[in-house]
């Protein structure tokens, strides 16, 4: 089905998506060679058999995500743990649709939610716009909301990564995304970045970690998806930020 939804034959569709997935296995194990990686992975606060769930948009989305490399990493690092690692996160989705979602994710029981959303409220349509997507405040309110309910209808505790800065004129000038008018200024990505850095939970600041702008190699043609080499520098840092806010 969803071959015929790309137009593509079911064998090139899964041929491809073969691919990636390899290719996270590989951006995993590259990761692991590093023993001070590993040793971040054993220190993560993980019991055996925990469930971990990553919620959010496309960067979460993609089959090579960084979720996807964790959940790897997990997996030949701590096998007889029995983790696992899954991914609840639809393209193009704002803090607004997430708390639409967030019901049927409460409801899988996990362990650990890992948000990785708010990028897309901080989007804008047009050459000249004067708003974006999400206001500045509802995002706020979206976000406290997601907050609330998972702290009052599960037991799940929470680690945060706020959205990552784009290149704002690989995305300007992008065939795609142009097309429909979408654009993205780094510094409503920052006022979103803000709100997440200051919860009392442990938050991954990308801003901080990728620098701005962020390295061009981690980012496709488009300014705002990451390559497979973004993504597995998105795995690193969560890797890394969830390891130390262990250790304080």
């Amino acid at each position: 089905m969803r071959a015929a939804l790309l137009g593509l034959a079911p064998d090139a569709y899964s041929a491809e998506l073969g691919r990636l997935r390899a290719g996270a296995k590989e951006a995993a194990r590259e990761l692991l060679a590093d023993p001070a990686v590993g040793a971040m992975v054993d220190r993560l606060p993980l019991r055996p058999g925990a469930r971990v769930l990553a919620f959010g948009d496309s960067h979460t989305s993609d089959p090579q995500s960084w979720a996807v490399i964790l959940n790897e990493m997990l997996a030949a690092r701590r096998p007889a743990d029995g983790i696992s690692v899954d991914v609840s996160a639809v393209a193009g989705e704002t803090t607004t649709h997430g708390l639409i979602r967030i019901g049927g994710v409460i409801a899988r029981n996990p362990d650990w939610l890992l948000f990785f959303i708010g990028v897309n409220d901080a989007r804008t349509q047009g050459p000249t716009p004067s708003k974006t997507l999400v206001d500045f405040e509802e995002t706020a309110r979206n976000l406290a909301e997601l907050r609330k309910r998972v702290s009052r209808e599960t037991k799940a505790r929470c680690l945060w990564v706020t959205p990552a800065p784009v290149l704002e004129e690989r995305v300007s000038k992008h065939w795609g995304l142009s097309r429909f008018g979408v654009r993205f200024r780094n510094e409503d990505i920052a006022r979103v970045a803000e709100v997440i850095a200051a919860f009392d939970e442990p938050a991954i600041e990308l801003f901080a970690r990728l620098g701005l702008p962020p390295p061009q190699e981690l980012l496709m043609e488009d300014g705002l998806h990451f390559t497979q080499e973004g993504q597995k520098r998105i795995a690193l840092e969560v890797v890394r930020g969830w390891a130390d806010a262990r250790a304080r």
